[in-house]
């Protein structure tokens, strides 16, 4: 099947021949002058920054500085020129970026990637600035071809008109356009004016072609003369190779070399099965002289006492220690999340064509791409800019991709190289590497302690977290700032909840089990711990825990409104059928607001199904509200499969989970109805991709403490017999 499939060179810029054989087109964007990526470079002179395309049949083309991971980038960004544009939706298409920091950098990081729900957030006027832009300069080239004002020219659905008659598609345009000099600014159009932004029925841009098989992924990549590789990584982190025996690897039918790398021994093959094959005959002695050998108890045990100590404070408000000392009444309970995997369909994969000292090639779905020019150029002895990243369609990640060692990209860069680069190689992951060799969302503990006074209000707060940093030891590390990763703390120490005396407190540990982000990032356990603890008040002060929220919620009105809006959505309060009982939730995170209320059934048996979810998200304007509710619908489906069954555990340091029968994704059968809604909004667009996810299990473990009184303290909930 692969063999099959056109390389991107011909799938992604067909549209180019035309143009290039006609010698006409447009790029435009927001700066002058600018560089034009390759694809670009046939039809225009490299003088326009280019986020769009216009060939001369009038096909669109926007590229996207993102990576599309599945989350609908492609087709949100597309959105925003085709508005401003006054684009016909049917003649807009969608391609990855080139890896150009300058030109192409998210405007919240200064580096070029794709992470933090930031895709539509930092690209909002930008990209709608593009579109603008080469609207007026079609409009202009419209005049002066007619010999009218520009200011009586129309634009609709990819039609420019004129009063008199005249009319023109923007391909019969693009030639006059290029040699017109982009305006220095552009009026965007007022939120009243859209027709595309905010449309719910507009069709993925990559809807077809990831339908009928047409889409590019990596593992669709085949390269002349490629070789494919398969990497034998050590069962412990820290542990490098002591000595190997390639002997029995090189016997099997296929296998073409055995080369050692930093992390492990590479096996080189005619396919990737052999190289499969070929490293299952390896023999090799490990170092572990360095490794981590501890078990996930004895980790937790080392974190535990760290709960009676205080920790670096990240926010304090009044004196908590006091005012808990002096409540009528102290609720607390203790918190305990394991280790998860990212266990994206897509295990990580990447082709190379490195030629050391002259230059790299590489083919993947990059969520860094400035990170991963960065660390194929040291590894490769060239300059990043010799460094080309064909971004390509990625099959989820969730914060995997987004290394700041550029692990498996790294690794295919390292095994090109020391063949000399006589061949290009395609690198694979099987699902137990990407298990057991990968990246994790750190363990973690909390302790939580609320004090009420007489009256049942709550008067203190104090919420201490131990865990590992993220960002430590990374080329991320300057977040950490007075000793706090925002990382370990974010959903804690912005606690919307009027309380007058709050405290935070981070006590950070050391591991050598390697931690990434993870969908929705530290809220993944702070949003539990905080919203779990909140009922757990609320009921001890005797009141409903809608009522209770909104009450403490007065100086936060986005909060309570997504509150308000799913609680009525669900009808809380209202009749259950028997047996089944209604947990709620609301946090913030990447700076949108989301609420849940969960309906479960508690089984005879104690097992629990979760039958429906109410959410109500509000992300600012809401861009395309079709794809919004999809990701809603599938965080949440993430954050209950995780919830409900995942987790990782080290025996000796060892992982133990290897594959989807130990580390059990979300089945069909256990997937609840999901409503989504949207609140309407004026503001910027925010965050939709990651806001979803950890609103989830703390709605679901109130609901199950509704029905049984009992809180789970820790996750997954199948610890508990719950699933």
């Amino acid at each position: 099947m692969l063999a099959k499939i056109k390389t991107p060179q011909i799938s992604r810029r067909g549209f180019l021949t035309a143009a290039g054989g006609a010698g006409v087109g447009l790029a435009v964007g927001l700066s002058l002058p600018g560089f034009a990526p390759k694809a670009a470079r046939a039809a225009t002179d490299g003088s326009f920054n280019p986020f769009v395309l216009i060939a001369p049949d009038g096909t669109v083309t926007v590229l996207a500085k993102h990576l599309d991971k599945g989350q609908g980038i492609l087709t949100g960004l597309t959105t925003l020129v085709a508005e401003e544009l006054d684009a016909d939706w049917a003649q807009m298409r969608a391609d990855h970026a080139p890896a150009d920091v300058e030109k192409y950098k998210n405007l919240f990081f200064g580096v070029q990637g794709t992470g933090g729900s930031t895709a539509i957030a930092n690209s909002w006027q930008q990209y709608r600035k593009a579109g603008a832009m080469a609207r007026a300069m079609l409009v202009e080239a419209a005049a002066k071809q007619w010999g009218v004002a520009a200011s009586g020219i129309t634009v609709e659905k990819g039609v420019v008109a004129h009063a008199s008659g005249k009319q023109a598609g923007f391909g019969d345009l693009a030639e006059a356009a290029a040699g017109i000099a982009a305006p220095a600014d552009v009026a965007l159009k007022d939120p009243a004016q859209f027709s595309l932004i905010g449309n719910p029925d507009l069709r993925r841009v990559d809807g077809v072609s990831k339908t009928d098989g047409s889409a590019i992924y990596t593992q669709d990549i085949v390269r002349p003369g490629m070789l494919y590789a398969a990497v034998a990584h050590p069962p412990r982190f820290g542990a490098t190779v002591a000595s190997f025996d390639a002997a029995a690897a090189k016997t099997v039918d296929g296998v073409v070399d055995v080369v050692q790398i930093p992390r492990g021994i590479a096996v080189l093959a005619k396919d990737t099965w052999t190289a499969f094959k070929g490293r299952e005959a390896l023999t090799v002695e490990w170092d572990e002289s360095k490794a981590e050998t501890r078990s996930t108890e004895a980790i937790f045990a080392e974190y535990r006492p760290m709960l009676e100590k205080p920790g670096t404070p990240a926010r304090s408000d009044g004196d908590a220690e006091t005012a808990l000392a002096d409540a009528a009444q102290v609720v607390e309970a203790d918190f305990e999340f394991p280790f998860l995997a990212h266990a994206a369909m897509e295990p990580m994969n990447a082709v190379v064509d490195a030629k050391p000292g002259t230059s790299v090639e590489i083919w993947t779905g990059s969520q860094l791409p400035t990170v991963d020019q960065t660390v194929a150029g040291q590894i490769a002895g060239v300059e990043p800019g010799k460094v080309t990243i064909n971004t390509l369609l990625a099959g989820g990640s969730f914060g995997r991709r987004a290394v700041p060692n550029s692990d498996y990209v790294a690794e295919a860069v390292q095994i090109a190289v020391a063949i000399g680069g006589r061949a290009p190689v395609k690198l694979v992951w099987s699902r137990e590497d990407d298990m057991a060799a990968g990246f994790y969302r750190p363990v973690y503990v909390h302790c939580v302690r609320a004090g009420l006074d007489a009256d049942g209000k709550v008067v203190a707060w104090q919420h201490r977290i131990v865990g590992q940093s993220i960002v430590a030891n990374t080329p991320f590390a300057g977040l950490i700032e007075n000793g706090i990763d925002g990382t370990s703390v974010e959903g804690a120490n912005n606690l919307p909840y009027k309380i007058p005396n709050l405290s935070v407190d981070l006590h950070t540990m050391d591991l050598g089990v390697p931690v990434l982000w993870w969908r929705a990032v530290g809220s993944t356990h702070t949003a539990y711990a905080v919203e779990t603890m909140i009922d757990q008040v609320a009921r001890a002060a005797g009141k409903d825990p809608v009522d209770f929220r909104m009450d403490l919620l007065s100086e936060h009105p986005r909060h309570a409104g997504v509150l308000k809006l799913a609680a009525e959505k669900a009808n809380w309060g209202g009749p259950l059928p028997e047996g089944v009982h209604r947990g709620v939730a609301v946090h913030e995170s990447f700076n949108s607001f989301v609420a849940q209320v969960a309906e479960v059934r508690v089984r005879d048996d104690g097992s629990m199904k979760v039958e429906r979810v109410v959410c109500a998200i509000d992300c600012g304007v809401a861009v395309n509200p079709d794809q919004i509710r999809a990701q809603m619908e599938g965080g949440i489906g993430y954050g209950l499969g995780a919830a409900m069954r995942n987790e990782v555990t080290l025996t000796d340091g060892e992982v133990d989970q290897r594959n989807f029968d130990t580390y059990e994704p979300l089945r069909i059968d256990d997937m609840p109805k999901v409503e989504a809604y949207i609140v309407p909004s004026a503001e910027a667009p925010t965050g939709v991709g990651e806001p979803g996810t950890p609103v989830v299990a703390p709605a679901v473990a109130n609901a199950v403490f509704d029905a049984t009184g009992n809180l789970i303290k820790a996750l997954p909930f199948a610890r508990h017999g719950l699933v």
